[in-house]
């Protein structure tokens, strides 16, 4: 492969700042899709189409052009432009540097009389009339025509160093190079079929196409490229993982599963025994398990992979409990020596705050197979955490780990058996496409005695006013905010600052904080106090979101609530309604920014989790929602799975075909789109074996 730094205007030092951005050859640049396209045509050239933002920009003959001093450091360089539709203003701003001209490039090419375009941004956001200018060309520079105006204009994600005209210029000349060269991996017979258009023109027009009609057809070439080889790559995993033979035997002993049962005080629902039988089921086969666990807040998911721990354990197998954060992890291991009181098991917790002696402690009785299950944040994935006989590894709320992550904790063992549990809902074929390797348990309702709880918008007088009644008849509550200190954005309200006012508004009741910056300590102290009910408002961040079960508490107050996704606000709101009394959720905004208005309505109108992230998946996107831009793993260039899901159907339909008709992709069509899985799905991210 061609090295970027020999690309016509690179060089060595360039080449380091393409490297920030996973740019190292030709190949890599020309296959770096933009994050958006501007239409800088005129206006009157303009065509609707999704993808596409109309740019800012104003085409002219110079009349004037003068410099001002403000009463800062500023300059300012002003531009009137006569245009077909009247007189426009460019402003050009730089900070005074009394060793040079700031200026001087400006003054040498926007001369009187000189035709030019110039984008920026409206300093009135409904007139075009008068810009804060970003670049500006020459009418007569041919060269600039064909890459920055007048045209459909790529924007990339840029690094410091690199600017949007150089990575423009960049990205032109290795098209120029590169794209007759563009090998087709899909089979001959396939882009026809579904009307592709041919590999070496959309890497072309992806970037700078010639109208809208060849910008959408590159957009669907690469966007169906993406899907088809993501839902073969999980197909063959699920393959392969189903041929692996784990060595090992489980027997239900019942030993640790009887006092269990019995420690626990209720009895599980029917989708809980549903949800055990199958992981017993898939324990005891001779292949290792690969599950995904879905239920909504509150459905009872822990005691569901307790059980499949202990079976473990009955069978002298250790078990690992990942979560995502340290009060998850605290709160778990507290729900566990609840659950597991009398049984004799040995379990510890482990997280990057220990001390150094405790740490050694619990890493050496893990390696001598001293402790059953181990609980912990992703420091369980750490390279010194060394098991004895790990044969299940637990992954909770599975979006917040990368596929890597994953992948790095289920080799700890020999082949052992994973269940991975999350509360965000998936639809079906989502699922099918995105955990293709995984079969799926749903548990579908809520345990017995679980109170709905009622949601209403609220302003901040009336949430105070709740949470004093709240209080007053003996009842607990949650008042959270979306940052810890004080933020430049006025809207946005602080717990540290909130917590201060609160005391003052609440004197006489006891009103703790709770934050993710806080020693470990002192948040389990601060959680013991509000679960013994000696704290009676709870002041918190987002970090108190999933895993806290204190029954009395009966209300929840979020206050900017306009500043989460529907699932946090789902989990936040699951907090209460724990116990035998009514609880509430007020939702209180400051703001209806985007799409905030219609989050806060799908809110107060459901409180069904399965609904909530089909909405917000709509709203938000898949993978935001599903964590597919978690730690970078796989990140899709250009596919969007709420948007494009007829090409992802396509593409699963696709997929079927060719692996009934070639299971090992051998066969002469389907070579190239062996090799491509190879480089990216088994040589890259190790995630599927293509020797």
């Amino acid at each position: 492969m061609t090295s970027i730094q020999f690309l016509k205007g690179v060089g060595p030092k360039k080449a380091e700042l393409f490297g920030r951005l996973g740019i190292e050859s030709l190949d890599d640049l020309l296959f770096y899709f933009p994050r958006g396209w501007e239409d800088r045509r005129l206006p009157a050239r303009r065509e609707p189409l999704p993808c596409l933002d109309p740019a800012p920009i104003i085409k002219g003959k110079i009349k004037s052009v003068r410099d001002l001093y403000t009463s800062s450091q500023l300059r300012i360089f002003k531009t009137v432009v006569e245009t077909p539709y009247g007189e426009a203003e460019a402003s050009f701003f730089k900070r005074h540097n009394p060793r040079f001209d700031v200026f001087a490039p400006l003054r040498k090419d926007l001369k009187e009389g000189r035709v030019v375009w110039i984008t920026g941004t409206p300093e009135d956001p409904l007139f075009v009339s008068r810009l804060r200018a970003d670049e500006y060309y020459a009418d007569d520079d041919a060269r600039a025509l064909k890459m920055h105006v007048g045209r459909i204009v790529p924007v990339y994600p840029l690094t410091e160093g690199l600017t949007a005209r150089f990575m423009r210029e960049a990205v032109y000349e290795a098209v120029q190079a590169g794209h007759e060269a563009v090998w087709d991996f899909l089979p001959p017979a396939l882009a026809p079929r579904r009307g592709l258009v041919a590999r070496d023109l959309a890497a072309r027009a992806i970037h700078f196409p010639e109208n809208n009609f060849e910008l959408a057809a590159a957009r669907r070439r690469f966007i169906y490229e993406e899907l088809l080889l993501m839902t073969l790559a999980w197909a063959l995993k699920k393959r392969q993982t189903k041929s692996v033979q784990k060595g090992f035997v489980y027997e239900v002993k019942k030993t640790l599963l009887t006092p269990f049962r019995a420690n626990l005080g209720f009895q599980f629902t029917a989708s809980q025994a549903h949800a055990i039988n199958e992981i017993f089921t898939d324990m005891q086969a001779p292949t290792p398990m690969a599950r995904l666990l879905e239920g909504d807040v509150g459905s009872g998911k822990t005691v569901v992979a307790l059980s499949a721990m202990l079976l473990a354990a009955e069978n002298g197998g250790q078990s690992v409990f990942a979560a995502p954060t340290e009060i998850l992890a605290e709160q778990h291991y507290l729900t566990f020596e609840r659950f597991l009181k009398g049984l004799g098991l040995r379990f510890a917790l482990l997280t990057g705050r220990m001390k150094a002696a405790e740490k050694k402690k619990i890493l050496a009785d893990l390696a001598d197979g001293k402790i059953d299950i181990l609980l912990g944040t992703h420091a369980v994935i750490s390279d010194g955490v060394k098991f004895k006989n790990l044969r299940l590894v637990v992954i909770d709320e599975q979006h917040r780990f990368g596929v890597r992550q994953r992948a790095a904790l289920r080799a700890k063992g020999d082949r052992a058996d994973m269940l991975i549990m999350t509360a965000t809902p998936i639809p079906r074929t989502l699922f099918l496409a995105l955990y293709g390797d995984l079969d799926l348990s749903v548990l579908k309702e809520l345990p017995p005695g679980r109170k709905p709880i009622k949601t209403t918008e609220a302003d901040e007088v009336t949430a105070f006013a709740a949470a004093k009644e709240e209080v007053a008849k003996g009842r607990q509550a949650y008042i959270v905010y979306p940052v810890i200190e004080e933020t430049a954005e006025a809207d946005m309200k602080s717990v540290k600052a909130e917590f201060e006012r609160l005391k003052v508004l609440f004197r006489g009741k006891k009103v703790d904080m709770m934050h993710g910056r806080m020693p470990g300590e002192l948040k389990k102290q601060v959680m013991d106090d509000f679960a013994a009910g000696r704290t009676d408002i709870l002041v918190a961040t987002q970090v108190i979101e999933v895993g806290i079960d204190v029954p009395n508490a009966t209300l929840m107050v979020i206050n900017n609530a306009e500043r989460y996704g529907l699932a946090s606000l789902h989990q936040l709101r699951g907090r209460v309604g724990r116990g035998k009394w009514d609880s509430r959720c007020l939702l209180v905004a400051h703001a209806r920014a985007g799409d905030a208005a219609e989050r806060l309505r799908a809110m107060v109108q459901s409180s069904n989790g399965f609904e909530l992230s089909e909405k917000d998946i709509y709203i938000r996107g898949a993978g935001e929602i599903l964590g597919l831009r978690q730690h970078g793993d796989m990140e899709f260039k250009i596919a969007d799975m709420s948007r494009d899901g007829e090409i992802l159907a396509q593409t699963m339909e696709d997929r079927e075909a060719i692996l009934a008709a070639d299971p090992d992709l051998a066969a002469p069509e389907n070579r190239g789109l062996r090799k491509k899985l190879r480089d990216l799905y088994a040589a890259r991210w190790n995630l599927i074996d293509l020797s």
